[in-house]
């Protein structure tokens, strides 16, 4: 294996998150409520908002760009801002709610891939767009006293970038806090946003389709693209 560093996003790739339902039922819940008004003129419906809806516009985004985008996507004028502002707070008052309540659960395929990749000396970055990423990851027990936040060598989730996911910023920034170029890491990504990050970026990327997704992720760049990282064998990367 030529790959010294793997860098992981955690929605989808290491932990089945609420982040969807969350979206989801905010979106919903202002549509029903405050924004009620709005909807006659715009594209949206109840049941419209799809998980293929919240792959295309919000799926690996930081929290404010991906509002943005379900707003433009149904079609709801937002010129100062306030109603993606609206919608972000509604959803991470949704998900705190959610990871409160410890509905979450890890993908044990993501934490098995981490553990093979360290075994075998890899250095590991965390590299999420979600500011709720270190919430999950510090409540996940890998056992001798660790959670799996403590895998990590660097930790760049929920951190501010000038520029989110579909642009390289945060993955190039993860290889330069593992000290290695970005032609000796790897990223491990289940977004079509991450997936183009990662390309963008020079670094070779491992699609996850959790989703029925396949098509989509290869399409980005992802390659291979996997529907379980224990298909992945680090030794033939």
């Amino acid at each position: 294996m030529r790959y010294h560093g793997a860098i992981f996003d955690v929605d989808g790739v290491l932990v089945d998150s609420p982040h969807e339902e969350a979206w989801r039922a905010a979106f919903d819940e202002l549509m029903a409520g405050p924004w009620r008004d709005l909807a006659p003129a715009s594209s949206y419906a109840p049941g419209a908002f799809t998980t293929a809806v919240y792959l295309a516009q919000l799926a690996g985004k930081p929290r404010m760009a991906g509002a943005r985008s379900a707003l433009a996507f149904f079609g709801l004028p937002d010129p100062d801002g306030a109603l993606a502002q609206q919608y972000a707070d509604q959803k991470q008052a949704k998900i705190v709610e959610l990871i409160d309540r410890g509905a979450f659960r890890r993908f044990d395929d993501g934490q098995r891939l981490m553990l093979r990749l360290k075994a075998a000396g890899v250095r590991l970055a965390a590299a999420s767009s979600s500011k709720n990423a270190n919430a999950f990851l510090s409540r996940i027990d890998v056992g001798d006293g660790r959670t799996m936040l403590d895998l990590f060598d660097a930790n760049l989730c929920g951190r501010d970038f000038a520029r989110g996911k579909p642009d390289p910023e945060i993955f190039l920034t993860a290889a330069a806090e593992l000290g290695l170029a970005p032609a000796d890491c790897l990223v491990v990504e289940d977004a079509v946003s991450g997936v183009q990050a990662a390309v963008a970026g020079g670094i070779r990327c491992v699609g996850v389709a959790r989703l029925d997704d396949e098509a989509q992720l290869r399409a980005a760049g992802a390659d291979p693209v996997v529907t379980n990282l224990d298909e992945v064998d680090p030794s033939r990367l």
